[in-house]
């Protein structure tokens, strides 16, 4: 273990023996405000300081057990505990290096995905298609809750935008980095000579506001518009203008729900999703400033990076940012990503380490 990440653990070890001795004041106890505070610090640092307690209990074992080698009768036994010992080691010590990782609160909540088709025409919006049903997928599988906020579609199938609400446990945490450019090579269903075509869409993910510290809308601000609904949606939708669009005159930015049959809770929706993309913006112009500076590793989320190439001719996914290359695309398509959420968060907690490393 690196002697800065050393440093950090001793931190909350000598931390956690302070907050015992303050949770042990009766003038503390009597204060149930500072009590409830230190005690959720006492529970988030205590976390971190028993995993690093049984770290060097295991390191301890190691050492006693690399003496005992010296003796002949007790070397075999010595080997397994060495082994043993080691192996819960690493374990530990990768543990302890998430823990030292800051958080970001914003990872636990709920989700809106906004896929754009965009070059490619017909087969962009195909491709919109594949990936909504690619995530809708992959969210089934980790128990997750899909619902359509919006949908435009195409007229030979797939989407031309569409906007999914994800809810479930660290949705945005689990899919923030899927922001960007996705670039799609195959033979469309429209090509007649079997040419390979480049077409692509745009993802971008946002967190769900946190009602209490959402972005406060002035409604002079706000353009309120209520039509028909188009598309899929049985034949009440259709008859009642129970779909509604919300513009945000300053920014220009539209946000619209038809899902549901209620005009209300149309409304409530679009506006939830005007309050995403607004704060989305504002995400994306503080990411850009730090970019000036620092470029990251997973890039800055903004929709012209290209981010992703899904080559079915070949079969092989590869994401650039991490020159992540899998030859298992179909399976992907499938809601297979996994393999892929897990390298990219790797990468970021790898850089979040390094950028530990440095300021200490």
């Amino acid at each position: 273990m690196k002697p800065f990440v050393r440093d950090q653990l001793q931190r909350y070890a000598d931390r956690l023996s302070e907050l015992d001795f303050l949770l042990s004041r009766p003038d503390i106890m009597a204060d149930m405000d500072q009590f409830l505070a230190l005690s959720r610090e006492h529970a988030e640092v205590a976390a971190v300081a028993d995993r690093y307690a049984r770290w060097r209990q295991r390191q301890s074992d190691l050492a006693a057990a690399q003496e005992l080698l010296q003796d002949a009768d007790m070397a075999e036994m010595a080997q397994e505990e060495m082994a043993s010992a080691q192996t819960e080691l690493t374990t530990l010590e990768e543990e302890l290096q998430r823990l030292l990782l800051p958080k970001d609160p914003e990872d636990a909540r709920n989700a809106f995905l906004e896929i754009r088709a965009g070059t490619g025409g017909d087969e962009s919006a195909l491709f919109a298609g594949d990936l909504a049903r690619m995530y809708t997928r992959y969210a089934a599988e980790a128990g997750w809750r899909v619902e359509i906020m919006s949908a435009h579609e195409a007229e030979l199938g797939g989407y031309k935008e569409v906007v999914l609400r994800i809810e479930g446990q660290q949705v945005y945490g689990r899919l923030r980095f899927e922001s960007g450019g996705h670039r799609v090579q195959r033979v469309p269903v429209t090509e007649t000579q079997g040419r390979i075509h480049t077409s692509a869409c745009t993802v971008a993910v946002m967190p769900e506001p946190d009602e209490s510290q959402a972005i406060t809308l002035n409604p002079a601000d706000l353009r309120i518009d209520t039509f028909r609904a188009s598309g899929a949606g049985g034949q009440h939708i259709n008859k009642t203008d129970s779909a509604v669009r919300v513009v945000h005159l300053p920014t220009g930015i539209v946000a619209e729900c038809q899902d549901g049959r209620s005009q209300h809770a149309n409304k409530a929706k679009a506006l939830a999703v005007l309050q995403a993309r607004l704060e989305n913006k504002e995400r994306s112009e503080r990411a850009a400033k730090e970019a000036a500076t620092r470029r990251g590793l997973i890039g800055s989320g903004d929709r012209s990076d290209r981010i992703r190439t899904y080559n079915f001719p070949q079969g092989r996914l590869t994401d650039h940012r991490i020159n992540l290359t899998l030859y298992k695309l179909l399976a992907v398509m499938e809601g297979d990503l996994g393999e892929v959420l897990d390298a990219l968060q790797h990468a970021h907690e790898a850089e979040l380490m390094a950028q530990l490393e440095v300021r200490a």
